[in-house]
């Protein structure tokens, strides 16, 4: 009577469940975003990931759908892809990360133009003071 052994299964799913744990971590995606400091309560966490869109220092816009790799879009791809996400799942929070550095007009337009497509509640993301 044959069997399988399964202790070098075992051993190779250890191994992958250490580097895993090791690398998540280490992995870093998103845009490199310098947000204003400012004290505010931390963000209430929901299962459904929220929509970040970013705005770099140059001006650009990008969004982050949940979890995924930001991307690069039009002020109108934003509006559009914001507003089917928020058809499908209405409960999703839209968040806007705008570079301290970045001209303030940028921010109130995808603000308004978040408010103008439906969307109920559109939050400013910061950094915390640093604790000295």
């Amino acid at each position: 009577m044959a069997e399988i052994n399964v202790v070098p299964y075992i051993d190779v799913t250890l191994v992958l469940l250490i580097i895993f744990m090791i690398t998540t971590p280490l992995i870093h995606s998103g845009v490199d975003v310098d947000l204003p400091q400012a004290q505010a309560k931390e963000i209430e966490q929901t299962d459904i990931p929220p929509v970040i869109i970013s705005i770099d220092k140059q001006g650009r816009y990008f969004i982050d759908l949940g979890g995924q790799e930001a991307e690069q879009a039009e002020a109108k791809e934003l509006l559009i892809l914001v507003a089917a996400i928020l058809k499908n799942k209405p409960k999703t929070q839209v968040y806007i990360r705008g570079d301290k550095n970045v001209e303030y007009g940028k921010v109130v337009t995808v603000m308004a133009a978040l408010k103008n497509a439906g969307i109920p509640k559109v939050g400013l993301m910061t950094e915390a003071f640093d604790q000295q």
